[in-house]
């Protein structure tokens, strides 16, 4: 098969369509990277806010992982095509990952709200590029998910307050 048989008609033109398509992808990448992330911390907090933490981590965790289907179909809506493995999510994350045996859970929160106002940039940073590109149902769309990170932000920001 040949490249021609996924391209996705569109009335974007090409060199805008492949420049929203890498900044979705890019997207994807980082939002696969914390929902990872968020699952980690979910897993191995502790502490005495033990159960709110492991239950709001959970929330948003399943949140991130919920818009990582829209985000690569917008991708393939734009005639384009989207991250495959594992190994193509991490050459294009941004978002860095934490290996470390133990974090403190104030520590996790404070992280945590960090990426994801780092993905709220990146999600601002693409609203222009859709925006040049006329692509207006991507466009709407990330405002829905810039919205979605600032509040997983404002809450990791006011559980982390007394942690």
């Amino acid at each position: 098969m040949t490249d021609d048989a996924l391209k996705t008609p569109t009335d974007i033109k090409s060199n805008a369509a492949k420049t929203v398509a890498e900044a979705l992808n890019a997207i994807l990448a980082d939002s696969f990277a914390l929902y990872l992330k968020t699952k980690n911390f979910h897993w191995h907090v502790s502490g005495p806010h033990f159960r709110d933490y492991h239950l709001m981590l959970d929330d948003q965790a399943t949140q991130i992982l919920g818009t990582t289907d829209a985000i690569a179909e917008r991708v393939r809506k734009t005639g384009n095509t989207t991250l495959r493995s594992i190994g193509d999510i991490a050459r294009h994350q941004s978002i860095e990952d934490n290996d470390e045996e133990f974090v403190p859970a104030a520590q996790m929160l404070i992280e945590l709200r960090e990426d994801n106002l780092k993905l709220v940039e990146k999600l601002r940073e693409a609203k222009d590029i859709v925006d040049e590109a006329k692509d207006n149902a991507t466009s709407g769309i990330l405002d829905e998910w810039t919205d979605l990170a600032e509040e997983r932000a404002w809450f990791l920001f006011e559980a982390s307050r007394n942690a």
